[in-house]
């Protein structure tokens, strides 16, 4: 009979289970593979510091130039090295940032602000994000604080009694928020409702501004020439 012979089980007996041969077991991770992955993230981390240094400086850049453009009504030279930062640091990131685009937003939007508002001031045609060399993304974040930039040249004319000038902007307001309302997409691509919602708020509290300016500027216009007619 060979049925409970020790000879039936030939695989068992002469080729033991490996998982009980110690010499079998794995010495861990190679050396070569932990320097190789210590080696990468010093690397990032050099790519993060240097990031955060390029953004830093542009913002810091786009927030100057627009605080001089509301106080001199013109246009600085700096507004040119706006422009060169925010193409260099976006193709930085293209190159570079894989991962860590978060730390850049809020520099390219403000530095896309800086630059349209330049712009508008300018009263030439605004850049696209292919001008400017940035994604589309955060253009359109960029493009949704401009909204509120506008909104401040609106009060400054209604400040110098300039109905019309307010007016202007006031339209320029809503070309704009037309503009920034007709992009629905989820928040995963892009924040852009806050913006959206945002840019309503502030069109609908301005144009109610220039209403009232209106009346009061007609009421006051009325009111002299009934005083000059009763004399």
């Amino acid at each position: 009979m060979t049925n409970g012979s020790p000879s039936s089980d030939r695989s068992g007996s002469s080729h033991p289970d490996r998982a009980d041969d110690p010499t079998s077991v794995p010495p861990g991770v190679p050396e070569t593979t932990l320097a190789g992955i210590e080696a990468h993230l010093r690397q990032r981390e050099m790519r993060r510091e240097e990031l955060y240094q390029r953004a830093r400086r542009l913002r810091r850049l786009a927030q100057g130039t627009m605080s001089r453009l509301h106080a001199e009504r013109s246009v600085p030279p700096a507004v040119a090295e706006v422009r060169k930062e925010l193409g260099e640091l976006a193709d930085w990131l293209r190159r570079e940032g894989r991962g860590d685009e978060g730390l850049a937003h809020d520099a390219l939007q403000e530095g896309v602000e800086a630059v349209l508002l330049a712009a508008i001031l300018e009263g030439v045609p605004l850049a696209g994000p292919s001008d400017l060399g940035v994604d589309p993304e955060p253009y359109l974040l960029g493009l949704g604080d401009v909204v509120g930039e506008v909104r401040r040249l609106v009060l400054d004319r209604l400040a110098h009694d300039d109905l019309a000038g307010a007016e202007a902007y006031l339209a320029l307001m809503d070309t704009l928020t037309r503009d920034l309302l007709r992009f629905d997409t989820t928040r995963a691509i892009v924040q852009l409702k806050p913006k959206q919602d945002t840019a309503r708020s502030l069109l609908e509290r301005t144009r109610g501004e220039v209403v009232m300016a209106r009346f009061h500027l007609r009421s006051h216009a009325a009111a002299e020439g009934a005083r000059r007619e009763g004399r």
